[in-house]
């Protein structure tokens, strides 16, 4: 088994036909399930006859599932709220998201046969990257309650790697580790892949001629960015394969094979993903930017039925692939979020356009956006951390070169590139919050 690139080579290389009635088969069980134990879903899904979902066109007669109402019924009826087939007693695993957006943390529960689910779906991705049982991967992950890399540990095992948890322990120590146990895989967040290099750096290890081969990235749409991609292959010395999930569905739902860098396969027997205009809720063609809508064929206890993410994607046939997956793909990944966008003096700004043109420039080891409103009119500042070598001169060259760049991508508008000292802007292990808006609310 350890040749062949496949997972799951009947699913994967399944003829499309066949892969969409498999997809309506299981909506249809996922919807009657969910209907009949579900408080939330017995009530809007009322008019709902699961048997006579029967085309994707009939996916409009459900009605979508946002974050705001999910986050109402937790209020309501706390402190799982009314999404849950059943209580706690009768779950594993309890997991929230991130919290970074400042909001309430939604919180999910598991049975044992969704998190076996949920490690599966991890074996998707490890496997099309190349991992094999004689891996040794080292995950570099706090373990809290915010699901992140959880379920890749339980992958790692699966798949029958050596699997070192690299939780509660500074940086310095986790690269000691990774450099100690020789570890041949590395899974972190982009921001924090970087963070790992430079300390790396500061340490003396030598990472680019080191064991590791393969890096697994997830948790932030820079894992999409080619800059920010092919500057974590330059520190590590080894291919980065992005991928990308959600606490409410409790794992991944995309991932890199090594076959297809750039686009991220969606695993679609598993998953049913639409892509909507976010405004008018109605379904984008094959090529058009638009919001990621998941529906969950496995997850159980707490199911997920239309569920809105807010992530911006594109979606391209799987017939763009060479690989030989029918799968469609996400070209780029999650390439920003609905509520990303800042619009500044009319000019649309997105956190990820901005890392695409910084990440561009060596001698950046980080970097802040701020936006204020200091008169009557909107200013955008963009605060580097230079490295260390990067002299007044050098700054001179780096500091006009980015404001060049970045004006000339957003329509003129004028970014304040303002040196910030080494050390002074913040290091993020999970997901970076690198855009601040200081305006007041209208």
């Amino acid at each position: 088994m350890t040749d062949q690139p496949f997972w799951n080579p009947k699913t994967e290389l399944m003829p499309r036909a066949e892969l969409v009635e498999l997809q309506l088969a299981k909506l249809r069980r996922v919807l009657a399930w969910a209907k009949d134990r579900s408080p939330h879903y017995r009530r809007t899904l009322a008019g709902v006859d699961p048997d006579r979902i029967r085309t994707r066109d009939d996916l409009a007669r459900i009605p979508f599932l946002t974050r705001e109402e999910w986050m109402a019924s937790q209020e309501a009826h706390p402190p799982f709220g009314e999404l849950p087939v059943t209580g706690a007693h009768d779950a594993i695993r309890l997991h929230t998201t991130s919290g970074t957006s400042g909001r309430t943390p939604l919180r999910a529960l598991d049975s044992r046969k969704d998190w076996s689910w949920s490690a599966e779906m991890w074996c998707y991705a490890l496997w099309g990257a190349g991992v094999r049982p004689h891996d040794v991967g080292y995950v570099a992950f706090g373990y809290g309650s915010f699901i992140g890399f959880w379920g890749l540990h339980n992958g790692l095992e699966k798949i029958g790697a050596l699997t070192i948890p690299g939780g509660a322990q500074s940086t310095a120590q986790r690269v000691r580790q990774i450099h100690d146990f020789g570890a041949t895989v590395v899974a972190s967040t982009p921001t924090y892949a970087l963070r790992l290099a430079a300390e790396a750096e500061e340490l003396g290890i030598d990472l680019v001629n080191g064991p590791v081969r393969r890096v697994i990235l997830s948790g932030e749409p820079a894992g999409s960015i080619p800059e920010t991609k092919a500057l974590i292959e330059r520190k590590w010395g080894a291919a980065a394969y992005d991928t990308a999930g959600m606490t409410e569905v409790s794992t991944i739902v995309m991932f890199t094979p090594a076959e297809q860098p750039g686009g991220c396969h969606v695993i679609e027997d598993h998953l049913l993903e639409e892509v909507i205009d976010p405004e008018t809720g109605r379904e984008v063609g094959y090529g058009e930017r638009g919001e990621r809508v998941c529906t969950s064929f496995g997850r159980s206890t707490t199911p997920l039925l239309r569920y809105r993410t807010a992530d911006l994607v594109v979606k391209v046939p799987g017939s763009r692939t060479t690989s030989g997956r029918t799968w469609d793909l996400y070209e780029g990944g999650i390439i920003g979020r609905v509520d990303d966008m800042k619009l500044v003096r009319g000019t649309n700004v997105y956190p990820g356009a901005v890392e695409a043109i910084v990440r561009g420039f060596d001698g950046v080891e980080e970097f802040q956006i701020r936006i204020s409103r200091p008169g009557d009119r909107d200013e955008i500042e963009l605060l580097l951390e230079p490295a260390a070598t990067v002299d007044d001169t050098g700054w001179d060259l780096l500091s006009g070169r980015v404001a060049a760049e970045l004006a000339d991508s957003h329509e003129g508008l004028r970014f304040h590139v303002r040196r910030a000292a080494t050390g002074e802007l913040p290091r993020f292990e999970l997901k970076a919050k690198r855009l601040t808006d200081l305006r007041p609310a209208v």
